[in-house]
């Protein structure tokens, strides 16, 4: 059995990184903020400037992809946290260990970019992924948000925070 690698994408990766979001937006389309017909329609600028707006992290099994994770900050957070977001595992990998290589790869990397803390928002109504987070060390803040994806009206969604001060879980 081969090892999972996670590896950082740099802006000339723009298409591997295109093609693990398209691979996402199809497999997962209720998952995400965004649409495989909308997003297939970006070229290659807006591509690399993706790339170069959010640190993009790929999973790989025997040189295949396994899943995807970004990591960066929006206008109106603060300076010393950053958000992890658009996590994703091929469907034959979840439950293998790679959504927390991929979440481990991301915590180091805002770390090594030099945040304190690190966000991630989950479904309230999302027990598996509230799960998954606290397992990994992120805990519940008060902040909510409604659902921008896959949610009614009523739905809504939880800050949770992740201290990169501790060391990151092994």
């Amino acid at each position: 059995m081969s090892d999972i690698v996670v590896r950082l994408l740099l802006e000339e990766d723009w298409q591997t990184y295109r093609q693990a979001r398209l691979d996402a937006l199809q497999d997962s389309p209720d998952a995400f903020a965004a649409s495989y017909e909308d997003e297939e329609k970006l070229d290659e600028s807006e591509w690399r400037d993706r790339m170069n707006r959010s640190r993009r992290l790929l999973a790989e099994k025997d040189g295949e992809t396994v899943g995807v994770v970004s990591v960066g900050s929006r206008p109106d957070t603060d300076d010393r946290t950053t958000e992890l977001f658009g996590l994703w595992v091929v469907p034959q990998q979840r439950g293998s260990g790679v959504a927390w290589q991929l979440v481990k790869a991301g915590a180091r990397q805002a770390g090594d970019d030099g945040f304190g803390f690190l966000a991630y928002w989950v479904g309230t109504d999302n027990g598996r992924g509230v799960a998954f987070a606290s397992s990994f060390g992120f805990r519940p803040t008060d902040a909510r948000r409604p659902m921008r994806v896959g949610g009614g009206d009523e739905d809504e969604e939880m800050r949770m925070i992740y201290s990169l001060h501790d060391p990151v879980n092994e």
